[in-house]
């Protein structure tokens, strides 16, 4: 294999991994969870006939978001500790 193609092979793969970094931290995947988490835990409490499912379907929702807006503040004093 001539190194040409070996460069261009490896450039594909970087695309590829930013692309899927990308996709990992962008608001359109949290929201897409966001919803479903909420379709879900809302069906379930209608199914359960929970009291104001509507309401109450909030709290995993707000647990995720809370979870993925704490993670980068995390990520960076964990990444500290590990360099030291």
């Amino acid at each position: 294999m001539d190194i040409e193609k070996e460069i261009e092979i490896i450039k594909e793969r970087n695309r590829r991994v930013e692309s899927d970094k990308a996709w990992e931290t962008s608001w359109t995947r949290r929201l897409f969870i966001v919803a479903v988490t909420y379709v879900v835990a809302l069906s379930w409490m209608i199914i359960i006939h929970e009291s104001i499912p509507y309401l109450k379907a909030v709290v995993p929702v707000a647990g995720y978001i809370l979870s993925t807006l704490s993670l980068p503040v995390v990520k960076e004093l964990w990444v500290g500790k590990f360099r030291r």
